[in-house]
């Protein structure tokens, strides 16, 4: 396997397929045999990891198999730390892990369930893990005070070189559903992520200084961005996703924190999109760092009833925080103005500082419940660049289907069939 490291996705599957039916296996290590309970009351987490450690430090055979099998196991914070001997590691996740309810019992931040460090990385098996998430989401700041990261996320995969992430659900996660971070040649398909429209925060699947992820075949029912996108997102195609409810699927937000790294490579095609917020969109903050995003493609999706079906926002500003972020992080303020007030008012007048070019929207068609169906908001300071709108029909859910568009700062380019009639934003000049 040493010399595989360079193999791609497919073939990647294939060669675990491979080695799964052909019999190539270690050592399988069942939690059952550590003393797990599986009872949804007893405390499984210490048995758990014991099982892990021992499967992790197991050199049996080139796949060593790590099988939580049918039953509810309450479990606290877990933790899969690598790398492991086996060349591969096989997670059978058959049984529901259900987290605790109580706030208390659970670290305010991170990931309730983390994957790290591990290459080679199989996760499948059927079952469930459930956030227990209603009490966070009725605590949850995010509207109050914009701090939304004050909970776990369900899981994590941290430093995960080829991965392969199959039939498993995330139910009701108290913060972010799935997040994949520093990863790298990860497959995640036919998944399903399920928490009501209502709860704050709970990204399905948020991708972050990541390359060559596959994300498909998911159904996703949550109450924010169904995928998002953070800085570092390189290389990631997703297809096959239906999302409802939701914010729909995002790029962003980004230009809030220094450091940031470029996003670039991305496409989303054969996606439908039900009831939810937005459509696809790209969001950047104002008064915002420098950084950039491109080579964005949105292909062949479907709008159901979705609010704004294609949005460019380069002015988000959720909860009206922006401006007290922007003050306190990134802002560099004329010896002029002393007062908070007056900060607050310069800082909403400077534009984001986010380049983003080569965006693609291609074959998008259905129904919006606004009458706005495509807006494309671009930055006075760094105009969009190279945005392509081709055979879009998106029509209002009411007022005998008319629709409309706005852009400012921006010259698409057009083609095919185009409903609405695409508005031309003014550039300002250089």
């Amino acid at each position: 396997m040493a010399g595989c490291k360079n193999i791609t996705v497919p073939t990647m599957v294939l060669l675990w397929v491979s080695m799964c039916l052909g019999g190539v296996h270690g050592a399988n290590f069942d939690v059952r045999h550590y003393g797990t309970r599986a009872d949804g009351r007893s405390d499984d987490s210490g048995a758990m990891m014991n099982a892990w450690k021992d499967a992790c430090a197991s050199d049996a055979g080139p796949v060593t198999t790590f099988t939580i099998p049918p039953g509810n196991y309450l479990v606290g914070s877990l933790n899969f730390q690598g790398p492991c001997k086996a060349s591969s590691m096989n997670v059978q996740l058959q049984g529901t892990l259900v987290a605790p309810s109580d706030l208390n019992k659970v670290k305010s931040q991170g990931a309730w369930v983390i994957f790290q460090n591990i290459d080679w990385l199989t996760v499948s098996g059927g079952g469930t893990l459930d956030g227990q998430g209603a009490v966070a989401w009725s605590k949850n700041g995010c509207q109050r005070g914009g701090m939304c990261g004050s909970f776990p996320s369900n899981l994590e995969f941290s430093s995960i070189t080829n991965g392969f992430i199959e039939d498993i659900t995330s139910l009701n996660s108290k913060l972010f559903h799935i997040e994949l971070i520093n990863c790298k040649n990860v497959t995640l398909q036919q998944l399903t992520i399920n928490a009501p429209g209502n709860s704050l925060n709970t990204d399905g699947i948020h991708i972050g200084r990541s390359t060559g992820i596959n994300i498909t075949g998911i159904d996703i029912k949550t109450g924010d961005d169904c995928i998002s996108f953070g800085d570092g997102s390189q290389q990631v195609y997703v297809s096959g996703v239906t999302c409802g409810p939701g914010h729909g699927i995002s790029v962003g937000s980004l230009g809030k924190f220094q450091g940031e790294q470029p996003v670039t490579g991305l496409t989303v095609k054969n996606c439908t999109l039900t009831n939810t917020m937005n459509g696809v969109r790209v969001k950047t903050w104002p008064a915002s760092i420098s950084s950039l995003a491109s080579n964005l493609h949105f292909e062949d999706i479907k709008m159901m009833n979705v609010g704004t079906p294609i949005l460019i926002d380069q002015q988000y500003c959720p909860y009206g925080r922006c401006q007290l972020k922007a003050c306190s992080e990134h802002a560099i303020l004329p010896p002029s103005i002393h007062s908070h007030t007056e900060k607050f008012e310069f800082l909403f007048q400077v534009p984001s500082r986010v380049k983003l070019s080569d965006i693609f929207f291609t074959r998008i068609q259905g129904t919006s419940s606004t009458p706005v169906t495509v807006k494309l908001a671009c930055s006075a300071e760094v105009p969009c660049q190279n945005v392509q709108v081709s055979d879009i029909n998106l029509r209002y859910d009411g007022n005998d289907g008319n629709s409309t568009s706005l852009c400012s700062n921006i010259k698409p380019r057009t083609s095919g069939l185009l409903f609405p009639t695409l508005c031309t934003g003014e550039v300002p000049a250089p």
